[in-house]
């Protein structure tokens, strides 16, 4: 078996009118890991994990699940995996349980409705109707459906969106349980954090574009870390180090630096020797949600059609 389960080479996807929501996207996941793909709306990310799950056939360069087409060749790839829409759309009349066994019954190898519902959360739910969940609960039963087939791998498209905290936190630990038993894991987020959490590594997409993959410390490291301080009223940014005199707003600074260590320990030192008290101080490396929004920014575009607006609602 190869280690790798999903390759993309030069992806593409076209819509009616000329646009184009993928261009030229390639990236691979290896057997057992959790790999983000973000972006902002319009990126791409629905569009790229379709073709994957193999809704669709491409425009342009290749998609392999297992080293198959999922396309051509999706009755033999989607029993191996399973697939978490942004939206399920179920029966509302119907129980939970009742969902549940519905779909185990078009489900090669389906595990118990029981087992999978107490999996998410929701065994004390089964005999709820679907209509009287709450959002976040609904996401719980798509998760649910999605880990019927005991899948090999599993796409999550904005798996937690409505999720209370506690909902959020169970369903991540859920994922890594997962990913320890070796499933790969195929993830679309929102949540920064969520990919900050759970992802081995991750790729951002930009109007259907790959800007940046990597580990999301690999992705972090590429932006400035931060240190934040105020000084006393008697003591002007003109005394700071000549290296740490970046963006002073009366008496608050911020430096940005690429040597977080180094320049916090200049700092300190000279506050040690001038008998200088710094408020508030705060360093810190930079953060995923900072990367991201310095590259929505800085390729952000006027106007266009966007994914959204040629998808309907995705």
């Amino acid at each position: 078996m190869t280690d790798t389960v999903i390759e993309v080479e030069g992806l593409r996807r076209g819509y009616s009118g000329g646009f184009e929501a993928v261009r030229g996207v390639s990236f691979s996941v290896r057997r057992g890991e959790i790999f983000a793909l973000l972006g902002t709306n319009g990126a791409g990310k629905t569009s790229t994990v379709e073709l994957l799950e193999g809704l669709a056939a491409p425009s342009g360069g290749r998609a392999r699940v297992f080293g198959l087409d999922p396309y051509t060749r999706r009755a033999e790839v989607r029993p191996r995996t399973g697939v978490m829409l942004q939206e399920g759309g179920f029966p509302s009349d119907l129980s939970v349980a009742e969902t549940v066994r519905m779909w185990g019954g078009v489900t090669s190898g389906a595990r118990p409705a029981g087992e999978a519902l107490e999996l998410v959360g929701l065994g004390a739910r089964s005999s709820v109707r679907v209509k009287q969940l709450s959002g976040g609960e609904r996401r719980r039963l798509d998760l649910a459906m999605a880990l019927l087939g005991r899948p090999e791998v599993l796409f999550l498209d904005e798996p937690t969106t409505g999720m209370d905290p506690e909902g959020r936190r169970d369903t991540w630990a859920l994922v890594r349980e997962l990913r320890a038993q070796g499933t790969t894991v195929l993830l679309t987020t929102h949540y920064l954090e969520e990919a900050e959490e759970l992802a081995d590594r991750l790729a951002i997409l930009h109007e259907g574009e790959l800007v940046l993959t990597g580990t999301p410390a690999e992705v972090t490291a590429t932006r400035p870390a931060r240190i934040r301080f105020t000084l006393p009223a008697d003591v002007p940014p003109a005394w700071l180090p000549l290296t740490l005199r970046a963006a002073a707003h009366g008496r608050d600074v911020e430096v940005r630096t690429g040597r977080l260590q180094a320049d916090l320990t200049e700092l300190l030192r000279w506050a040690h020797d001038h008998g200088v008290e710094l408020g508030g101080l705060d360093a810190r490396s930079a953060s995923l949600e900072e990367a991201f929004l310095e590259i929505a920014r800085n390729r952000g575009s006027a106007g266009g059609r966007t994914e959204d607006t040629m998808a309907g609602t995705r």
